[in-house]
């Protein structure tokens, strides 16, 4: 098919299974050493030579420029297919479109994000017709470019590949000073290596794939290594409200306080006297906004009574300078100080496309279904920390947790415990919550700091420095975590210097392309 000999294809459908599987809910993290391999032998062994040069010989050629593309692209559609699928549940039950609809959409989604793999795989088929070895050096470079892209050109860097190692913590603490880039970086290079198995001749095949799998044996088993307990001298009361996603019509006033009250009371049990610093209320698909003085008033009563400090998922309310502007709304975390005083408020940045906003409205109306569930949302404008007693904030909302530079910048601004508010209810019982969850651990790692993580649905959990999920509660119910915790004053590397591995890679792999597309002079190819 288009030049490709099939076993280049079964390669890349491989790899795309083995890149799926590596992260929750399978979880079977080990296979990410070899999960990449297959994409990167199909690509290096992809066709025959022409008839012509062919003279008995059995040696396979590297794909082309567009064959490389194409096993890259069919690569990434199925992995994003297979990671993601849950897109298509939140658009059909939550964002008004039938089944038809919901799958055009998802199928769109996959073919947007795969051209990320597709364009890994073009460059790689580039730089293998100048040397496959130089493909193979580069590759770790390459990936971590991609990943990079991933982020900050398209804004969705769900699932970066050295995030299936969260839970290895000698491993992991690579991230404190690359991110979790560096982490993909360390599993490509044993890709890249057990892929070179398949490359070289078949003589020197067994000693390389050896040499691999007990590189890959040695870095997992840093999983067995045990990490100290870390001591803690805070408490915080985590809400896990478990509100259902309702029509508006669904609240009537007496559903709401109903609610407002049944979660106050649920907070008063959990505290019962406790010396409690914190009290979290999650993002939650509640009519809770900043303005409404029943709320307020309830929110304020809370912390007065608990003596501690709120913070609650709200939708806050900024009225234009004109009367002729519409109001601007924002998915927000308020602060209540244990005076019972509104001492601030956090107003979420990066917001969810056909979430919080639709992009493109006027093209994409017929989506605007998921925006009439949770509002029409402006951006917030500011990361600095909120300061509750003595306790410096780092407050992000939902899925923002996936962005690591958005949320070092916390840390780098004096933040000392991350609170990470969501509702993970928009997924049902999908795989993206977990995979939420093993995103906002990797944030923890990166920067060194405790993160207290409320959701309305679950899972809510404290998760310590080292990425550990210490302390949860079962999920889909309303319920109450009593968390301890500390405070963190200094910063990691990464934290103070950003995605400085991510950048050096992109700037390698640029140098490569440039190379690699000027003609060689006299210079045999491999």
């Amino acid at each position: 098919m288009l030049g490709i000999k099939r076993r280049a294809w079964l390669l890349a459908i491989l790899s795309a299974i083995l890149q799926i599987v590596i992260f929750p809910l399978a979880d079977v993290y080990i296979l990410s050493w070899f999960a990449v391999a297959p994409l990167l032998v199909a690509i290096l062994r992809a066709r025959r030579p022409h008839a012509l040069q062919l003279q008995g010989a059995e040696k396979l050629l590297p794909a082309g420029p567009a064959q490389g593309f194409l096993l890259g692209y069919a690569c990434g559609i199925l992995w994003y297919g297979g990671t993601c699928y849950w897109v298509f549940n939140t658009m059909k039950q939550y964002g008004g479109i039938g089944t038809l609809g919901a799958t055009g959409l998802l199928i769109l989604f996959c073919l947007y994000l795969g051209l990320y793999h597709g364009a890994f795989g073009l460059v790689i088929s580039l730089l293998a017709k100048k040397s496959q070895r130089m493909a193979l050096l580069l590759a770790p470079f390459l990936w971590v470019a991609v990943e990079l892209a991933r982020t900050r050109i398209t804004g969705f860097p769900w699932e970066l590949l050295g995030t299936a190692q969260v839970g290895n913590i000698p491993l992991a603490r690579l991230a404190t000073y690359t991110g979790v880039y560096g982490i993909s970086f360390e599993i490509i290079v044993v890709n890249t290596a057990v892929a070179a198995a398949f490359v070289v001749p078949r003589n020197r095949r067994r000693n390389l794939l050896l040499v691999s799998i007990i590189a890959a044996c040695l870095l997992q088993a840093a999983r067995l290594v045990p990490a100290p307990k870390l001591a803690t001298d805070h408490t915080a009361v985590l809400v896990q409200e478990n509100v259902p996603v309702l029509e508006g019509a669904d609240w009537t006033r007496q559903y709401f306080d109903d609610t407002l009250t049944d979660l106050g009371r649920t907070t008063l049990t959990a505290v019962a006297g406790k010396p409690v610093n914190l009290i979290v209320w999650p993002e939650s698909p509640a009519p809770f906004y900043t303005g409404d003085p029943l709320f307020r008033n309830a929110i304020s009563e809370l912390a007065m009574t608990t003596h501690a400090s709120v913070v609650t998922g709200s939708m806050g309310i900024q009225n234009a300078e004109m009367s002729q502007r519409p109001t601007h709304i924002f998915n927000s975390a308020a602060l209540v100080g244990a005076d019972g005083g509104w001492d601030g408020r956090y107003d979420k940045i990066h917001l969810v496309p056909f979430g919080e906003y639709v992009p493109f409205k006027s093209l994409l109306g017929f989506a605007g279904g998921l925006t009439k569930e949770v509002g029409d949302f402006s951006r917030g404008s500011s990361r600095d920390p909120l300061q509750a007693g003595d306790e410096n904030l780092g407050i992000f909302i939902c899925y923002e947790s996936v962005f690591p530079d958005d949320v070092r910048r916390f840390a780098t601004q004096g933040a000392q415990v991350f609170i990470n508010i969501s509702n993970d209810g928009w997924y049902g019982d999908s795989g993206a919550y977990a995979q939420h969850l093993q995103q906002a651990r990797m944030r923890a790692v990166e920067n060194g700091r405790w993160l207290l993580r409320d959701t309305n649905t679950g899972v809510t959990a404290a998760i310590d420095p080292y990425g550990r999920v210490v302390q949860t509660v079962p999920r889909k119910t309303r319920t109450a975590l009593v968390a301890s915790y500390a405070l963190e004053g200094s910063t990691t590397f990464y934290s103070r210097h950003g995605d400085w591995l991510a950048y050096a890679c992109a700037i390698i792999s640029i140098g490569a392309i440039v190379a690699s597309l000027t003609p060689a002079k006299g210079r045999p190819t491999e």
